[in-house]
């Protein structure tokens, strides 16, 4: 489980009402160091064809030999190591088709003026040339071809898809790399030309453009085996009928609707496991062919569907209800379904307004975790009923362990800093790591008994560039007391064993596709799976992160970045939290552990804990970190800790009862919501009955009044009499 998130992706001005912040300057040495690197490749590339155009119009063989080989070998360097300044050349209108092709009647005009070659013998190759672009772009048609019937309608994931007739993808070369392929086909034929204007001998230019000859049309031929009938997928009528009868077989219950870009898979992949657990079965309904893959490990069928005609087979499938993680724009397509009832579930919940999106009347209901959540909505007056609003808890909330007491009085006490991001408006304290951070992490770090784990947001820096600065600040601060702290190190065999737990997971959790596979292949592999995976990977996870923390010295401070840990383990392993405004304060409250916010808003610290209901039982830290030394006494002395009531309570406040667990009062939710969509079915089906009757009985009695009065029919002929 990834970092948890609460900020909205909405577009606003970043930093209005104050100067933008400065550049960082950290970024620009790699910065000024690529761009001159893209100037000298430029510069090279310009020479290397300057040479040649002197070469060939002089004539002199050696620059033109030179610039000739060199181009070419740049291009191919060009293509394998700076994506990207080739694609500034593309956009440029000067691709490697263009520089290809002008590469190669620089060689044209270069053995028409060199001495020694017989015009008559230059020209079957000129043509010879002519003839492989010819097959160059036939093969391009036929990639084309082959490329758009090989997309189909829907992708899905845990799904047998055999009758769709899927086949694994041709050659990347042959089918998605036009550009590679020229240049590689290409190849022969310029180094027989070059040859042969080299040794005034048709020998080696008749071979190389032979060889280019062939590799064009067996690679077109190859490729045209795609379009046969044996390796023709279904058509988008077919798959379009191979999904209902799938519906129909499967009869799914509940879905969990997601839509988002590449970075916010997260807030969908926190549900898996909520979602695998319930009654029932349970669905995943993606909008974004390239969101199949960023969902995590599971067992739960993957079906996603880009148009919004095909989005409505749901409509007759036996799909109750559906579960929406995130709002989007794609959100309101899926919400005209009459027959499936809507509730938000939210990625996480925080005191923050973005917890309260007016998106949400939008829904059937809005499921939040407690008391605390239901009375923001009324607060926030957004247009959501309050009878609409269903307190079910955090599931996903099971693995944090509760409070096992203060810290040994020999041992050391970890605190987790974790920071949330600067987020997309310019509301004051959203983030407390430009303001407060380093002072936070001084003030730890200068007590010898912590051991600090430092967990940025994954965002923190794409809004504001000081937030980078200070995270970059804070590592140092890090890096520099692990130096000149020591002690006892795990042996070989901690590190061996993390390797192999490591190994084991990746097996499980990441699915390995040849270069070449494409969105069917991909298809084709991610079928059923096989046995229980989830519990399977639940094992492996659990080992893992045990072997992760053994592999460390518990002296040693830790800064933790990516999926792993999840931010639930670190929870595990920490007595204190120091976070801010955000909804990893109300998770770590099921711990019931101490915990501390900073206060970087501006306000006092009374306008603080009332504005903000999560901080009421936390400590709160001014920008200057002076607070710390007293904080860790309060964790480390049960009897100095006067928030511990007020903790238990808050939990209760924000995340609802511990009995009955969360899951089952989820599942409850679950349960009565498709309850109350089969009730307007039924009453859907019921009006539908007497409309039908409604009209038939007009029907008849306009029926029975024509055979009493046939003159009166309507008929022009009864009206002209």
């Amino acid at each position: 489980m990834t970092y948890l998130m609460s900020a909205s992706f909405a577009p606003v001005r970043f930093f209005r009402g104050r100067k933008p912040p400065r550049e960082n300057s950290a970024w620009r040495p790699a910065r000024d160091s690529s761009a001159k690197r893209d100037l000298f490749l430029l510069v090279l590339l310009g020479a290397a064809f300057l040479a040649q155009l002197t070469g060939a119009l002089l004539p002199a063989l050696v620059p033109f030999l030179a610039g000739s080989a060199g181009g070419l070998l740049l291009d191919l360097y060009l293509l394998r190591r700076q994506p990207r300044l080739i694609s500034v050349l593309g956009k440029l209108r000067f691709d490697v088709t263009t520089r290809q092709l002008l590469r190669d009647v620089l060689i044209v005009v270069a053995l028409v003026r060199l001495p020694g070659v017989d015009p008559l013998e230059e020209r079957p190759l000129a043509l010879a040339l002519l003839a492989g672009y010819f097959l160059h772009f036939s093969c391009q048609a036929v990639a084309l071809l082959v490329r758009r019937r090989r997309v189909l309608p829907i992708v899905t994931r845990n799904i047998d898809t055999s009758a769709l007739r899927l086949s694994p993808a041709p050659p990347r070369l042959l089918a998605r790399q036009p550009s590679r392929r020229l240049l590689y086909f290409a190849l022969p034929a310029t180094a027989g030309l070059l040859a042969t204007a080299g040794t005034a001998d048709m020998v080696w230019g008749v071979l190389g453009t032979s060889a280019t000859l062939l590799l064009f049309l067996a690679g077109t031929v190859r490729l045209a085996a795609w379009l046969l009938p044996g390796k023709r997928p279904a058509n988008e009528q077919q798959t379009l009928e191979w999904l209902d009868k799938w519906l129909a077989e499967y009869r799914p219950t509940v879905a969990m609707y997601f839509s988002g870009g590449p970075t916010s898979a997260y807030q969908a992949n926190m549900w898996l496991s909520t979602l695998s657990a319930l009654d029932g079965r349970p669905l995943i309904v993606l909008r974004e062919r390239f969101m199949v893959q960023k969902i995590e490990a599971t067992d739960v069928p993957i079906v996603c569907i880009p148009k919004v005609a095909h989005l409505m087979h749901l409509e007759h499938s036996s799909l109750k209800a559906m579960l929406h993680p995130a709002n989007s724009g794609k959100t309101s397509q899926v919400l005209r379904i009459p027959s499936i009832k809507h509730a938000f579930i939210n990625h996480g919940e925080s005191d923050k307004l973005s917890s309260c999106n007016p998106y949400a009347k939008a829904y059937d209901e809005v499921w939040v975790a407690g008391p605390a959540a239901r009375e923001r909505y009324q607060l926030a007056d957004i247009g959501v009923d309050d009878h609409d609003v269903v307190e079910v808890g955090r599931p996903q909330l099971a693995p944090i362990r509760p409070c096992a007491g203060p810290p040994a009085a020999d041992g050391f006490t970890t605190v987790l800093y974790a920071p949330t991001w600067e987020g997309w408006t310019d509301d004051p304290g959203n983030t407390s790591i430009i303001l407060a951070g380093e002072n936070i992490v001084r003030a730890l770090l200068a007590d010898p008994k912590v051991r600090l784990l430092y967990k940025p947001h994954p965002m923190t820096g794409s809004v504001d560039p000081r937030a980078a600065q200070a995270d970059q600040r804070i590592r140092q601060l890090i890096a520099e007391a692990n130096a000149r702290r020591s002690g006892p190190r795990p042996g070989p065999e901690a590190a061996a064993e993390l390797a192999r737990r490591t190994v084991e997971l990746d097996e499980l959790t990441t699915s390995a596709f040849r270069p070449s596979a494409d969105e069917m292949e991909r298809m084709l592999l991610q079928s059923s799976p096989e046995g229980d995976r989830e519990a399977a990977v639940a094992a492996a996870t659990a080992a893992w992160e045990k072997a992760y923390w053994a592999s460390f010295p518990e002296w040693e401070h830790q800064v933790i970045t990516g999926p792993r840990p999840a931010l639930y383990s670190c929870f595990n392993q920490a007595h204190l939290l120091i976070s801010d405004v955000s909804s990893v304060v109300s998770d770590w409250l099921t711990s019931e552990k101490p915990y501390s916010v900073a206060n970087t808003t501006g306000l006092s610290e009374e306008e603080f804990r009332t504005g903000f209901p999560t901080v009421r039982a936390a400590t709160i830290l001014t920008p200057d970190a002076s607070g710390v030394p007293a904080l860790l006494e309060s964790v480390r002395d049960p009897g100095k800790d006067t928030l511990v009531q007020a903790r238990a309570e808050l939990k209760t406040h924000l995340l609802g009862p511990a009995d009955p667990p969360s899951i089952v009062r989820f599942n409850q939710a679950v349960q009565e919501l498709c309850a109350k969509a089969e009730a307007r079915q039924v009453r859907q089906a019921r009006m539908g009955s007497a409309f039908r009757e409604a009209s038939e009985l007009r029907g008849t009695g306009r029926a029975e009044s024509e055979e009493r009065d046939p003159e009166s029919n309507g008929s022009e002929d009864a009206v002209n009499a």
